[in-house]
């Protein structure tokens, strides 16, 4: 892989959704990463799983707990997802591989953290964004919390605030020699996400409720709109100028009443007005109308769509990958720039090669085999 983590190995404890997100982004930036997988797993999901190597390990077995541990101290970094106190009792804990390699940064991701009265307890995306105060603040006035599927915790809050923190420890280490463990709780990663909106709260601009404020469907300008099609478009005309060029080109500039943008008793009548008038034509008039322009507009596109918009197409941000259609890695970099992924893995493709980087000879493997560190 190219990108600029290019030289550096992590090692990640399959897992299922933000843990393979975090070694999805970390593979994707051009990381060396090394999937340890369990005998008989399924197959790692298609896109999460994207641009590994992969090893298969019986945990069960001290000669594959040995073997886990060879590969920790060729890593620059460790990561894993499991409830607190697991990675212990398989021998597998910080203390133990810190030890073996003192420059390790060792990663655990969870929602709750590995500490608080809720630490040992089962949760998903849901609940640890509902803890966090984000749950709260997404649906429209008047309706029940809506979860926005499970991208602020488990991927926003979880895999890539945990990908950063591996980036940010193995650069300490690199400097002081020294690794550390990486506390990564879902539901604080969704509470920094929340971050804007706790300053807004905090200075008086932001109502404790929901579809009430500027950003979450309570203003005129800032929401999304049905077109006669059934379909939709996206405005955020939110600073005067762009505003003032969303009336002209939809002919509201000569109503008077949208003069009153920030009026916050205005909103509904004018929400109304508006979503009348993106109901009475298809949504292709108000794209020819509208895009490219200073309103702050979008179609709202399916995942279906979005890949063959031209501005998506000309970026090249998605790909065909593995016979499905992913989005390609991102950020973009002008000096290290990354490589298209590849698809996953079968479970334990370079498990030959890894072991022979480690320096086990073919007795040495086929003796760990017998041993049942693979599998049996």
């Amino acid at each position: 892989m190219a990108g600029p983590l290019q030289g550096v190995r992590i090692i990640e404890m399959a897992g299922i959704g933000p843990g393979p997100f975090a070694g999805m982004m970390l593979a994707d930036h051009g990381a060396e990463v090394i999937r340890i997988d369990r005998p008989g797993a399924q197959a790692p999901e298609p896109v999460l799983g994207r641009s590994r190597k992969s090893i298969v390990v019986d945990l069960k077995s001290p000669e594959g707990i040995a073997v886990v541990r060879d590969l920790a101290k060729s890593a620059d970094g460790f990561f894993e997802g499991l409830r607190p106190g697991v990675m212990e009792r398989l021998g597998l804990g910080p203390d133990v591989l810190l030890a073996d390699n003192p420059k390790l940064v060792y990663g655990r991701m969870t929602g709750w953290g590995q500490t608080g009265p809720y630490a040992p307890a089962a949760g998903h995306d849901i609940n640890y964004i509902a803890l966090a105060g984000a749950l709260h603040t997404y649906g429209r006035a008047g309706e029940k919390p809506t979860p926005p599927i499970n991208m602020v915790g488990d991927f926003g809050g979880g895999g890539m605030m945990l990908a950063f923190g591996m980036v940010s420890a193995i650069l300490s280490a690199r400097a002081t020699g020294k690794g550390q463990v990486i506390d990564c709780a879902m539901t604080e990663g969704a509470a920094v996400l929340m971050g804007m909106i706790w300053g807004f709260r905090g200075l008086g601009a932001w109502a404790d409720e929901r579809g009430v404020n500027m950003l979450d469907t309570g203003a005129h300008f800032y929401d999304t709109f049905e077109c006669a099609d059934g379909k939709f478009v996206s405005i955020g005309s939110i600073e005067p100028q762009f505003y003032a060029l969303l009336r002209k080109l939809t002919g509201l500039d000569a109503d008077p009443e949208f003069d009153a943008q920030m009026d916050q008793r205005q909103w509904g009548p004018l929400k109304a007005k508006l979503t009348a008038l993106f109901k009475s034509k298809p949504r292709d008039h108000w794209c020819e109308l509208m895009e490219t322009t200073d309103v702050c507009f979008a179609p709202v596109l399916s995942m279906a769509e979005a890949p063959e918009h031209p501005h998506n197409k000309a970026r090249g941000s998605f790909a065909e990958i593995g016979g499905m259609t992913q989005p390609m890695p991102a950020p973009r970099y002008s000096g290290t720039p990354t490589a298209t992924p590849v698809a996953p893995p079968a479970n334990g493709a370079h498990s030959a090669e890894l072991l022979a980087g480690l320096g086990y000879d073919a007795a040495k493997i086929e003796a760990l085999k017998a041993a049942g560190a693979f599998g049996r």
